[in-house]
């Protein structure tokens, strides 16, 4: 296109790491597609496969991506391929929550994230990709921490406060749409960004020597505590889970954030935890509503009678997002602690303690209620049970890889210490 900008690809760690999760998990996602569109008899299903699959495509182009150009058309193609799918019902609430949805998206990166191309190309002269950076810190301190400043309020996808609310807004879409949105590609493509950002293209030495880590950490923070809290007073199922990712995804920044050693590994790693973790969640939620029709919290009493399978699926992601030893999120978490130990800041381990406490206090409620009260009386659960197979059997796949990843982390933890080699 410019001398130094060009259409490029390259496979490196991080990217297989990002490329090996999202296209295993589309697998199951496809899959789980077929059976809920099929079960409630949604209209537009060609469109809705075609933008699916075109989606998957633009996040691997993401994943390979060699330089900030490359990433940049494929993060926009995700931006407009996926918008389709958030407006699928194509009624009011739809074409509202679509509408919050590209704006939020688009504008920030026509503004922020393209500013930020166009300031990286003017103070380096290219915009590919290097382990250890472009940037120096021989460069104007000023300009480069502009410059990040930008990309990480370009990159809407990774849904840090203030611009977040797209996010719980394209909860309108139905629920394979919402596990994609939130576990498989669009917001894990946000902070793989943010990341690949972080290290390949400011480095370690320039984030450390201009000090960008820590007042990213403290910055995440706010969100990662602040989505909890609100989490906490969302009663619709779907709700709650959005803003439980709101907060979830700033946990890979703040790990990367902290640029220690182990806690870019855990940052790197709660990428792919997270998202088996989650798309169980979400998952769950959809066979629940297939079955019974059912998106609010409080109706849920005893449905764990009436779907154990699901609700044993649930309660697992649950823990996971939680951090409970054997599960998949303790892993990352656990890192990013020793990597906040190893930054010398309580801060951060505080944040994680604290947001831990608070995962717990809006998941259990969910699961005590499905378990420990009694369904009688519960008239929403009249005739209910299990969800057909297509829609039961992902949730359940993606449930055992939650317990098999946490008990066994070696082969995405390898794949997550190799980026700093």
């Amino acid at each position: 296109m410019l001398p130094g900008i060009e259409l490029k690809f390259r496979v490196d760690a991080l990217g297989l790491f990002f490329a090996t999760t999202a296209s295993f998990l589309w697998i199951i996602a496809t899959t789980y597609s077929i059976g809920y569109m099929r079960s409630l008899n949604e209209h537009a299903q060609t469109r809705y496969y075609a933008c699916f699959a075109i989606a998957l495509s633009s996040a691997l182009g993401v994943a390979f991506s060699a330089n900030l150009f490359t990433l940049y058309l494929f993060y926009e193609i995700l931006s407009i391929m996926t918008y389709p799918l958030v407006a699928h019902h194509e009624d009011d609430e739809a074409w509202e929550g679509s509408k919050k949805y590209i704006v939020y998206l688009m504008g920030a990166s026509k503004t922020f994230l393209l500013g930020a191309l166009i300031l990286t190309y003017m103070i380096t002269g290219t915009l590919d990709f290097q382990p250890g950076g472009i940037f120096t810190t021989g460069m104007s301190q000023t300009l480069v921490t502009i410059t990040y400043v930008c990309f990480l309020l370009g990159f809407a996808k990774a849904g840090i406060m203030p611009l977040h609310n797209w996010l719980p807004s394209a909860m309108v879409a139905p629920t394979p749409v919402s596990g994609l949105l939130h576990a498989v590609a669009v917001v894990k493509v946000g902070v793989f960004s943010v990341v690949r950002v972080m290290l390949d293209t400011f480095g370690i030495d320039v984030m450390s020597a201009f000090n960008l880590g820590m007042p990213t950490v403290y910055f995440v923070s706010i969100t990662i505590l602040a989505a909890s809290v609100i989490a906490l007073t969302k009663d619709d199922l779907k709700a709650r889970l959005a803003y439980s990712t709101v907060s979830q995804l700033s946990y890979v920044i703040l790990g990367v954030a902290l640029l220690t050693p182990h806690g870019i590994s855990g940052g790197i790693l709660h990428i792919g935890n997270h998202a088996f973790s989650k798309i169980t969640l979400f998952f769950c939620a959809g066979s629940i509503f297939v079955a019974s029709h059912i998106k609010k919290i409080s109706n849920l009493s005893g449905i764990g009678y009436k779907m154990p399978l699901t609700m044993a699926a649930f309660t697992i992601g649950a823990l996971s997002m939680i951090g409970v030893p054997a599960m998949a999120g303790f892993t990352s978490k656990w890192y990013m602690g020793i990597g906040a130990m190893e930054a010398m800041d309580t801060v951060p381990l505080v944040v994680l303690l604290a947001s831990t406490v608070l995962n717990a206090a809006y998941f259990l409620p969910i699961v005590f209620k499905a378990y420990f009260e009694s369904p009688e009386g519960n008239v929403h659960l009249e005739g209910v049970q299990e969800a057909p197979k297509f829609v039961l059997v992902p949730l359940l796949v993606t449930a055992f890889i939650t317990v098999a990843i946490g008990v066994y982390p070696d082969f995405l933890l390898s794949l997550a210490e190799r980026v700093l080699q």
